[in-house]
């Protein structure tokens, strides 16, 4: 069953060519259509199934300007940008499908670009905005949805007119070929919007949707998982950056954490993104996201598509991780879970070899290690099994008969 819930969500599965959420998101930023277009062969050998790219919109900042490109619109229906032109645009995607990529394609629905004459804008003018300031407490519900974020003028999301061009917007989307939506600073906007009239649209043009929910609470990410659409998991980034995968980190911080555990089947995972960055043992949250559950995302400016160390996870995501996750040893420096008798996974966070014992599905079964930094292993008639955990490294086992 895809991840985002529909039976297809664009043209690549339509076709039968992709089972999304059996390998992973690439993601890329400030990156133009054509250097996107010329890496797609390297993404789909690497085992990624779908691609995230910028907003293809026409926006404020060029390359001559700092960072962030595309998130300050001008004009939401052109797609010509600093990225490139929109036949480029429409060039990328059609290569993504032939390579069995799925596209998201990436919108942002809050607000203009800043410093901008409201007749500037083609489509909006003074009335279409909320002019209530900058948010001064990012704590409030109500600022974050009703003030300007960083300066960015607020869109009025109740205009009827408003809604039209982001509408619109969707449609082009739709046009151009993709696959999904990734809705942008989701948690300045509020939830009716997504429920009533933004999922409601991608919907109706075959399309799913992701959002960008930068919160760290389950329960304000929940209530936009509410609208139906996938969230962003932020609180189990936030409890992997700050509580586990560093020197001084404890595995036990993940038990429960995020949104994973609760809706699995609806959750994109990530270590690190444009916006938020990796925790201190990067790799080693890169092997826990690709073989634990959840829809797994890797950024671009961390890593290239053809990562060896990535690759090799990919291969044991796409064909062994499959089913729920169930923990077998957990304590500070070790987490051992299994995928419902297919895969079976060791972290060791300290810098010393870690040794546990598990009780595992196998009984008396030679369990192949598939990652490279272990040895072959058999369990016992009880299904016992000893792992031995490289510091700061994992291991993979699956069994040989099933290889």
């Amino acid at each position: 069953m895809p991840l985002f819930g529909a039976p297809a969500v664009g043209a690549a599965q339509e076709d039968g060519d992709i089972d999304l959420g059996s390998g992973a998101v690439y993601q890329y930023y400030h990156t133009p259509w054509v250097e996107v277009r010329e890496s797609l062969g390297a993404v789909a050998t690497a085992g990624y199934d779908a691609i995230q790219v910028p907003p293809a919109q026409r926006s404020k900042r060029t390359w001559a300007d700092p960072k962030p490109r595309g998130y300050q619109p001008i004009d939401h229906l052109d797609f010509d940008s600093a990225f490139g032109t929109e036949t480029e645009y429409r060039a990328m995607v059609e290569q993504a499908h032939e390579h069995g990529l799925v596209v998201i394609a990436d919108a942002v629905v809050n607000h203009m670009a800043e410093g901008v004459d409201f007749e500037k804008f083609p489509h909006f003018g003074w009335g279409d905005f909320r002019h209530r300031g900058p948010i001064r407490d990012d704590t409030d519900e109500w600022e974050l949805q009703h003030r300007d974020l960083e300066g960015l003028p607020d869109l009025r999301q109740e205009s009827e007119h408003v809604r039209g061009i982001l509408e619109a917007y969707v449609q082009k989307y739709a046009e151009m070929g993709v696959d999904g939506i990734r809705w942008d600073a989701v948690k300045h906007i509020p939830a009716w919007f997504f429920r009533e009239h933004a999922n409601p649209w991608a919907a109706e043009r075959g399309l799913f949707t992701v959002g960008e929910v930068l919160h760290g609470a389950v329960a304000t990410c929940e209530e936009y998982l509410e609208t139906d659409m996938t969230v962003m998991d932020y609180p189990l980034y936030f409890t992997m950056h700050e509580k586990v995968f560093h020197r001084d980190g404890d595995f036990r911080a993940l038990e429960g954490a995020g949104l994973v555990d609760r809706h699995s089947g609806r959750t994109v995972t990530f270590v690190s993104n444009h916006d938020s960055p990796p925790p201190e043992y990067e790799k080693l949250a890169h092997a826990f996201i690709l073989t634990y559950e959840g829809y797994p995302r890797v950024y671009s400016g961390r890593f290239d598509p053809a990562d060896e160390t990535i690759a090799r996870l990919l291969s044991i995501r796409r064909n062994l991780a499959a089913g729920r996750a169930r923990t077998l040893q957990v304590d500070r420096d070790t987490f051992v879970f299994e995928r419902e008798g297919n895969l079976l996974v060791g972290l060791n966070r300290a810098g010393e070899q870690r040794s546990v014992r598990v009780e595992t599905s196998w009984n008396a079964t030679r369990l192949g290690e598939r990652s490279e930094t272990g040895e072959d292993i058999t369990t016992d008639a009880d299904g016992v099994a000893e792992l031995s955990l490289p510091p700061t490294e994992w291991v993979c086992y699956a069994p040989l008969s099933e290889s």
